[in-house]
């Protein structure tokens, strides 16, 4: 089959949607590779999850760091696949935006366009990355199915990824291009970073995050300890916004956890905590997290696939809010 044009440039692959299937009560044993339909055969989700994948470290490679995460969206389905679900959930898989000739920029407009064309059907988008540069066409497709909305950006990250875009966009400046289209447009910049790494970001970053209000939270106080400093910030932050675009890149973690990434964490945070972050996130605002992606996850540089199985498990909680 064909994909469809304005979904992913590759089409639906059901050899990546494989695992066992539990003959004990089957109609409540179901596991997520038994219900994945093709987006493409459908015109209307009803609300449902459509996972799509961005299959492009271009950005990576432009900001110096481990290229082989154009790999990391069909090694997460795999490790989706398995996973147990509950009998009623539809979901959907929209296949890849892929990169060509090194044009970052035409795959993130085609992500941007096929993300918009989810929203169009009705359907919840879950992007799987790929490098950080998946952040730019992600928010330009959340943009043009929200345009006037207040969008609040919550990115689990070590890196503020604010560089400067000029002369050429990379993974490191997504929300600088984020921050430079809303003051074009005359709309606020609201961007709240969980687990920065105060040791992996120049001060021409720092000063940048203060001078245009950037909130975060840094990864020596990114413990249940230190919960209610947690909850104080995303509150405050909620209230102000009206669409939550919600973006997690894998090299926040421990490097025990998450070692197949562009550039591993020597403190990094724990992967509990971050679940939990992400449960109350949803508890409490599910109704304006719109858009979910998952980057950095590279499998070149894996173990046992365990950061593709951590991602999978923030792919699989992220289901709660729909």
């Amino acid at each position: 089959m064909k994909p469809d044009p304005t979904l992913g440039e590759t089409a639906f692959d059901p050899t990546l949607w494989q695992g066992r299937i539990d003959k004990e009560d089957p109609d409540l044993s179901i596991r997520l590779h038994q219900v994945i339909q093709d987006a493409a055969l459908e015109t209307d989700y009803k609300n449902a999850p459509v996972l799509l994948g961005f299959s492009c470290d271009e950005g990576v490679r432009r900001n110096q760091g481990r290229v082989g995460a154009a790999e990391g969206p069909d090694a997460i389905r795999r490790a989706l696949a398995p996973l147990t679900v509950r009998p009623d959930l539809s979901c959907f898989d929209a296949g890849n935006v892929t990169v060509v000739d090194q044009d970052l920029d035409a795959a993130q407009g085609q992500l941007a366009q096929a993300i918009a064309t989810i929203f169009a059907r009705s359907g919840k988008p879950i992007v799987l990355g790929g490098g950080h540069e998946i952040a730019w066409g992600s928010y330009q497709g959340l943009r043009l199915a929200f345009p006037q909305e207040r969008v609040g950006v919550i990115n689990f990250d070590a890196h503020l990824d604010l560089r400067n875009p000029d002369p050429l966009p990379s993974s490191g400046t997504p929300f600088r291009q984020i921050a430079e289209d809303a003051q074009a447009k005359g709309q606020a910049f609201h961007y709240c970073v969980i687990g920065l790494n105060p040791s992996a970001n120049s001060e021409a970053l720092m000063q940048y995050a203060r001078q245009h209000n950037v909130v975060w939270i840094e990864d020596v106080d990114c413990q249940m300890h230190y919960w209610n400093n947690t909850v104080q910030r995303l509150n405050q932050f909620i209230d102000q916004v009206d669409v939550i675009y919600l973006t997690l890149c894998m090299d926040v973690f421990q490097a025990a956890d998450a070692p197949g990434v562009s550039a591993p964490a020597a403190l990094g945070i724990d992967k509990h905590y971050a679940i939990h972050v992400l449960r109350y996130l949803l508890s409490l605002a599910g109704d304006k997290v719109r858009l979910i992606d998952v980057a950095e996850t590279n499998p070149t540089y894996d173990r046992d696939s365990i950061t593709a199985k951590l991602a999978a498990r923030w792919v699989w909680e992220s289901f709660k809010v729909t």
